[in-house]
Parts: C-alpha cells; structure tokens; sequence
C-alpha cells in the first residue's frame, strides 16, 4: 500500500519510520552514520534531489537527524489526544521549537510558482522548486509541510502494539495497528493480561 501513497507522504512517513523497533525488545535506529543515511537516500533517490552515486557526510547526517527528530514531535502532535510513538514520548521537542526547526529546513530551498491552466478547469499554481536550488534536507522538510498540511495527515496513527515504534497511516475505520503482526501481538497480549487476572487470588 505504501508504495502507492504520494510522494512527499511517503517521503515523511519513511524519514519517521527510521526509528523503529529492532525485532529485540529494544529501538533501532537506521541513522546512526553516513552509511545508514547514505542507504536509505539512495533507496529515495527519485523523490530527492540527489544525483546518482550520493554519499552523506557528517554534517548531512546531522541535518537530517535534526530534522527527523522535527517530524517526530510533530507526528506525536498530528496524532493527539491518542499518545505519540512510545520511541521518544518522553523526550519529544517542544511543538514551536519543532515548527522552527521544519521550517528553517524547507527555507533553504527555493521555490517558484507556476501556473496550470487546463480545458475548463480553473487556473491554479503550484510551488516548483528552482533547479539546482537548495538542499537535501529541505527538500525533506518540504515534502513533510505537504503531508502535514495535507489530507493524509487525518489518517496518521501510533501503532501502540507491544514493541512497535512506528507511526502509519489507517486505512479503515477499525484498523487499530500498522500490520497484522502486530494486531497479533496485541490480542495475544491482551489474552495473557486477561488470563494473569483471573488467576490472581482475590484481595481483601
């Protein structure tokens, strides 16, 4: 499903997605490096002005991680008055310091308008950016402006499943969890609380 959603959608859902659960009871996190960054731009390199063969550096890295940790807080706000991702719920930016950080990194990107004007329709503009202007993370934090000003934005949901980090977008009314593993893991959950109730003997 993921792979049909738009663009700047997919875009900050993945950058979110880089903290995740390690498949251990414990976080991973896929940005620790250059190399980590490195990987996961080229896997999206068709939506990021990169050119064939990037490779990050320290202070890329940084720029990126500090964006990311933007988007974080701001997913955990999109998402109330359900609870944020339990990976950083206690350590989250402040909402207008998050705001800031997002949009000093799209500022580094300049745009210009363009008019669309089509058979009946009525003409509309839309914000390209310059060639060859700005920067990787802005176009990051430009792509996250777009889904959380957006309509998927309504659809953004923690997945509170036991050990499950990640944020996702709900598909249908009664989906409570990102995947079916992790609707498992929550009724098999519930089953043992259930069951470690019942035995327990009866407090005066």
């Amino acid at each position: 499903m993921q792979d049909a959603l738009p663009g700047d959608t997919r875009l900050a859902l993945d950058l979110a997605l880089t903290v995740r659960h390690d498949g251990h009871g414990g976080i991973a996190d896929d940005l620790t490096d250059p190399t980590g960054l490195t990987t996961w731009i080229r896997a999206h390199a068709d939506d990021l002005p990169v050119t064939p063969g990037y490779a990050a550096d320290a202070p890329a890295l940084t720029a990126v991680r500090d964006l990311r940790a933007a988007v974080r807080a701001l997913f955990a706000h999109a998402v109330r008055p359900g609870a944020p991702s339990p990976a950083d719920a206690a350590r989250l930016l402040p909402v207008p310091e998050a705001l800031d950080r997002l949009n000093t990194a799209a500022a580094r990107r300049p745009t210009v308008p363009v008019l669309h004007w089509t058979g009946g329709a009525d003409p509309g503009v839309r914000l390209r950016p310059v060639p060859d202007g700005g920067d990787l993370t802005a176009a990051l934090a430009q792509a996250v402006i777009a889904f959380l000003t957006g309509p998927d934005r309504q659809r953004l949901r923690a997945c509170h499943a036991p050990r499950c980090v990640r944020y996702f977008l709900k598909d249908h009314p009664r989906q409570e969890w990102c995947r079916p593993s992790c609707g498992n893991r929550a009724r098999v959950a519930r089953h043992h609380e259930r069951h470690k109730r019942a035995s327990r003997p009866d407090r005066p």
